[in-house]
């Protein structure tokens, strides 16, 4: 199923991320991890790329395992990064024999080694650009990044509400949040996008912590703003991992509360490849999902 056609039938849409190993091949654990996540029954799985546009092949094999053999509808990710036209064309036609028919259009980030994005011959500068070939070449529902904070290569949050206008514009269905920790960033995002005519459903993506250093490393990577009673709560059991993830649960649970207190279509969490935590969360969260309550029998083993 479309994505797109998910938020004309589902009050709620629940939805995770995951990566490829970085050991090509090493994927057993990887879908015990896929295995457990879909326990919660969420509406599809995202599938990224790795660094520089790295792992292709194996986010479409993983890709297709989720949506063919798993049974769970996937998102996968493409980029400009290092594709002509011409690979564009051949990728979409994969995709379309592997029965995928949802795709995160992304620049994506410069190749390994390299500062700044550059535009090969004969391919794609912009995610706008992108999106608007996939609508051209194929029947799939596209979906693109919005970032609360702005993105780190914009000047201004205004900046970069323009090139997510122009995502939307050139055939978006649909918008999935970089992380943040602080919601009131969201709802300013949220607002802005409503004022420039941006109507498609955006999705708040949640970055359960469970990871001091590793957790400093990424926002300051993707420009997130960890606030800091946050940061200072974290650091002070930085050393303790049990502590540090108990505290990344429950901020978790309460940001997504209040989420869902304020109109979300969904929720995204990037699972970091692991399912105990979002599990967890999910557990904590009342989510009017029937299916959700479901499968939740399944994973605590009794009635609701």
């Amino acid at each position: 199923m479309k994505i797109k056609d998910l938020f004309l039938k589902e009050t709620f849409v629940l939805s995770f991320e995951v990566f490829p190993p970085v050991r090509a091949g090493n994927t057993v654990e990887l879908f015990n991890t896929i295995d457990e996540l879909v326990m919660i029954d969420p509406n599809f799985i995202s599938v990224t790329y790795g660094a520089g546009g790295s792992t292709q092949d194996m986010t479409f094999e993983i890709a297709s395992r989720i949506k063919n053999h798993v049974g769970t509808e996937v998102l996968t990710h493409l980029t400009c990064v290092q594709a002509t036209e011409k690979d564009i064309i051949g990728i979409l036609d994969h995709l379309d024999r592997e029965n995928i028919r949802n795709i995160l259009a992304l620049r994506g980030d410069p190749p390994q080694g390299e500062k700044s994005f550059t535009k090969i011959d004969g391919g794609f500068g912009y995610a706008n650009e992108l999106v608007e070939f996939i609508n051209t070449h194929g029947d799939f529902s596209i979906g693109v990044a919005g970032y609360p904070e702005g993105h780190v290569e914009s000047p201004d949050l205004d900046a970069d509400m323009e090139n997510l206008k122009k995502k939307v514009d050139a055939g978006a269905d649909f918008i999935i949040t970089q992380l943040f920790f602080n919601n009131d960033d969201f709802y300013r995002f949220r607002d802005k996008a409503a004022s420039r005519g941006i109507m498609v459903p955006i999705i708040p993506g949640i970055f359960p912590i469970f990871n001091f250093k590793q957790i400093a490393k990424i926002a300051s990577l993707c420009g997130a703003t960890i606030p800091k009673p946050l940061f200072d709560q974290l650091a002070a059991v930085s050393e303790r991992s049990d502590e540090v993830a108990k505290y990344g649960v429950d901020y978790a649970v309460r940001q997504s509360e209040d989420l869902l207190g304020n109109g979300i279509p969904g929720l995204h969490f990037y699972s970091m490849n692991r399912s105990n935590h979002v599990t967890n969360i999910i557990r904590q969260l009342k989510i009017d999902r029937k299916p959700l309550y479901e499968s939740e029998k399944r994973i605590i083993g009794g009635a609701v």
